[in-house]
């Protein structure tokens, strides 16, 4: 199996150097890039396809979701991780309405952000995991209405999103249900549209979230 291919991008050399370093020789990957310029950024994706871009969340030229936002206006698919020292409910909230495929921090282990980085670029979530309770705190608020949308899911798109709290990627899930991978992101799409998700991290948790619900009534 190929290495992942991750560009980095923070405006600090030392973090930036020392995680490209930590990735290379201890993760495996191919950091193909580690930039402190957006533009650069850009200018590399109309060129290449990496399998992640990790990105700073704040930074002097600009923000890390406003460079993601940019990307997409720019029709660049690559997916995207926030790596952070930002604890905050309110960003956390920003970047999963953004379409993050995971929010890390930057206090974390090292071990640990390795192997997150490296499921993130195989297509998994990725979430630091004092962040998880803040995430679903984020989703109560909706959980009530949620719960009587899902009523509203086929029985495909019930089976899809069970195998999305596993923190499956599409490919994983178009093996296991033999169906192609453009059908799993079309059922992805209609399960966002459906339950009033903006992402898969939102989903992945929303149904973990039903699930320890059914369990706990189901133990009454």
């Amino acid at each position: 199996m190929a290495a992942p291919r991750i560009v980095l991008v923070d405006d600090h050399a030392l973090c930036r150097n020392g995680l490209s370093d930590l990735l290379r020789h201890r993760g495996g990957m191919d950091v193909i890039a580690a930039l402190s310029d957006p533009e650069e950024l850009l200018q590399l994706l109309r060129e290449q396809q990496p399998d992640l871009v990790v990105l700073d969340l704040r930074m002097p030229a600009t923000d890390g979701l406003t460079l993601l936002r940019r990307m997409r206006a720019e029709g660049i698919a690559t997916p995207a991780l926030i790596l952070t020292m930002s604890d905050s409910e309110t960003d956390l909230s920003a970047a999963l309405r953004a379409g993050v495929r995971g929010y890390l921090l930057k206090d974390m282990e090292p071990e640990d952000v390795i192997v997150a980085i490296g499921n993130a670029a195989r297509g998994e979530l990725a979430v630091a995991p004092s962040m998880t309770l803040k995430l679903a705190q984020l989703l109560q608020g909706g959980t009530g209405e949620r719960r009587g949308l899902l009523a509203s899911l086929t029985e495909r798109e019930r089976q899809i999103l069970d195998h999305l709290a596993r923190g499956e990627s599409n490919k994983t899930i178009a093996r296991a249900l033999d169906i192609s991978h453009d059908t799993v992101k079309l059922h992805v799409r209609h399960i966002l549209a459906k339950l009033n998700l903006s992402s898969r991290v939102e989903a992945a948790v929303f149904a973990v979230e039903q699930r320890v619900g059914a369990d706990s009534g189901a133990r009454r």
